[in-house]
């Protein structure tokens, strides 16, 4: 298992389109999961330690958020081929266990993950209601193990001001998570 962290914010760069499949038999668009103030997306998936030490504050977090106009998104890219913790049935049964406000979907073929160049799992795109880069950091100071819970909420904050001012916070601190499990490439 790989930990890496994730570059820094690129300021205004567009939030790529995509259609993905939803555990909830849907296929989303961004314009479909875009808030009126925002739009968060996330990239996580079932069986990542850094994940689940923080899942129930990403739940807590976007509930929030919706609240403020921005809403979320979560992308499961990872290959499920050596870990069927996250294969499409049991990305379906976490979001129902663990009652998602947002809508989970899958990117079998990694080509969203590679438009937005996530690295890792949890790897957060916080973008305005003009669907501009605005953050890209963690959650909060959590690991593979939560942190305290009284520590500073990185990613509330910066979202609830994208959703005040359309700006993010100019200082960032990455989010640090296991590597994206990339499907090998055929060799020839």
């Amino acid at each position: 298992m790989v930990s890496l962290q994730t570059p820094i914010c690129d300021f205004d760069a567009e939030a790529p389109d995509f259609q993905l499949p939803g555990v909830d038999g849907k296929t989303w668009s961004l314009q479909q999961c875009a808030g009126e103030k925002g739009l968060l997306v996330m990239f996580i998936c079932n069986h990542c330690p850094y994940v689940k030490a923080v899942i129930d504050r990403i739940i807590r977090d976007t509930k929030e958020l919706a609240a403020l106009g921005v809403n979320a998104v979560a992308i499961m890219s990872n290959d499920p081929t050596d870990y069927a913790e996250d294969s499409f049935e049991n990305m379906r049964l976490v979001s129902e266990r663990l009652g998602f406000p947002f809508p989970y979907l899958i990117d079998e073929t990694q080509q969203v993950a590679k438009a937005y160049g996530a690295v890792c799992t949890p790897d957060f795109f916080g973008y305005n209601a003009d669907l501009k880069l605005q953050y890209r950091g963690r959650l909060d100071e959590s690991k593979k193990e939560a942190a305290d819970p009284n520590v500073r909420r990185d990613l509330f904050e910066a979202m609830k001001q994208v959703a005040e001012s359309g700006r993010g916070p100019q200082d960032q601190i990455p989010s640090m998570g296991c590597s994206i499990k990339w499907c090998e490439e055929p060799t020839s």
